[in-house]
């Protein structure tokens, strides 16, 4: 049983990372969470049928492929940087994500590349797809970060800001920036702004560019604040890459929008 505590709102909570039981198997609430913003993800892209010219029956067969290969490669991304050497001599907790342990830079690059070769083959456009995806994969994150708050993870350095979050962290009781509610609210937003303007592109993959470009700007800060990050010597392997794809995704937004 975790303990969460708001002071500011004089809220304690008291949460269990496992939803329910069937037959013996325990649900998790991560999972959970995942599962709601993958099928909510989908009625929005239903009700979008035909956007840009692609049909939801595409999507269904890319959804048979991008998802179970997004969560493997949020996976392998998040155990190569954490602890590869801890992996390689306890194989059997590569397979286990109940409690966490992906990485959605990891299932974004997974999930991109699994997206080229489908529209290869599809004859697809590759930016219209990915504007029509981008939205749905921001509100996916917002809804998908609560799976950290369940099982309290994902939280900042300790902090006496009035929306602190008090933890308990090996027994000690701390008071942290809820991380996880930060990049909740901001991707939520970055959704919001993208189904404004998905009916006014000005060139193609410009919903993308805006979504790399709010997600690692976003990213490259909140990173900075977290106790988890996944290390590369003393470099922040996310918040490295968060600069390169604000950098690059603002570069070819300027560009593109010039033309």
């Amino acid at each position: 049983m975790n303990i969460i505590k708001f002071p500011v709102l004089n809220l304690t909570m008291h949460i269990n990372n496992i939803a329910f039981s069937i037959g013996g198997v325990a649900i998790y609430w991560y999972s959970i969470f995942i599962t709601s913003a993958i099928a909510i993800g989908m009625i929005i892209l239903k009700k979008r049928d035909g956007l840009y010219g692609i049909k939801f029956d595409d999507i269904i067969d890319l959804a048979v492929w991008t998802i179970p290969i997004a969560i493997i490669s949020a996976r392998l991304y998040y155990i190569f940087f954490y602890n590869s050497g801890y992996y390689l001599k306890n194989p059997s907790e590569i397979f286990d994500i109940r409690n966490g342990g992906l990485a959605i830079y990891g299932g974004i690059i997974g999930g991109v590349i699994t997206c080229i070769i489908f529209c290869k083959r599809r004859k697809i456009e590759i930016l219209d797809l990915l504007d029509l995806i981008a939205p749905v994969l921001a509100l996916g994150q917002a809804i998908g970060r609560w799976g950290n708050f369940v099982n309290v993870e994902a939280y900042g350095t300790e902090t006496t800001l009035p929306w602190r979050m008090g933890i308990y962290e090996l027994g000690e009781y701390i008071e942290v920036h809820p991380t996880f509610l930060y990049e909740s609210i901001a991707t939520f937003i970055i959704f919001i702004l993208l189904m404004r303007i998905k009916d006014k592109r000005n060139f193609k993959g410009q919903l993308t560019c805006i979504y790399f470009i709010g997600y690692g700007f976003v990213r490259m800060i909140i990173e900075g604040l977290r106790t988890d990050s996944l290390m590369v010597g003393s470099i922040r392997i996310s918040q490295l890459l968060s600069v390169i794809i604000f950098i690059s995704a603002t570069t070819l937004y300027i560009k593109k929008n010039k033309k």
